[in-house]
């Protein structure tokens, strides 16, 4: 009995987790050579905050800024997707601070497999953020942000860019 309740908790879980889901962006994430690498999901929630999941391989060990970026391009060297989703606020941890495109670093294993989950306050509204006219991107950059330069936290290179693209409700 209690493998089977084990195992039914492990397939609901997930599903659970989903229940208070509404509006959600996914994009496929892809290196500079355009090979997909990996993914994200980006949900809306019923407090108003999103909810990123990200998932990508072939990514250097270490520590990586992940930020959303205000185009939805992934183009060359992926500057195409233009600054951080800023609004009115400054980049990271400081007074005034986080930008809506701001998220934790990402820690990458050994074998390149990159793995987070992290909760923002950008919005999925038409009119904001991750799906204004010109898009959304999220992007994965070569080092750690260090939550204070400004205007982006000094994160190094664009390496993994994913087009946030808006899935049917």
């Amino acid at each position: 009995m209690f493998r089977l309740t084990a195992a039914l908790a492990l397939f609901a879980t997930p599903l659970l987790a989903d229940a208070h889901v509404g509006a959600r962006v996914t994009g496929d994430i892809q290196n500079r050579e355009g090979e997909i690498i990996g993914s994200t999901s980006i949900f809306e929630t019923a407090s108003g905050i999103v909810r990123i999941i990200v998932t990508a391989n072939g990514i250097s060990p270490g520590t990586h800024g992940v930020h959303l970026h205000e185009v939805g391009e992934c183009e060359g060297d992926f500057t195409s997707a233009g600054g951080h989703i800023a609004g009115d606020a400054n980049h990271g941890l400081v007074e005034g601070g986080p930008h809506p495109g701001d998220l934790p670093n990402a820690y990458v294993q050994d074998d390149g497999a990159l793995a987070m989950e992290a909760f923002a306050v950008a919005s999925l509204s038409v009119e904001e953020h991750l799906r204004d006219p010109d898009g959304a991107a999220l992007i994965i950059h070569a080092g750690p942000d260090d939550y204070e330069s400004q205007p982006s936290g000094a994160a190094g290179d664009r390496v993994a860019c994913a087009v946030l693209n808006l899935m049917p409700e």
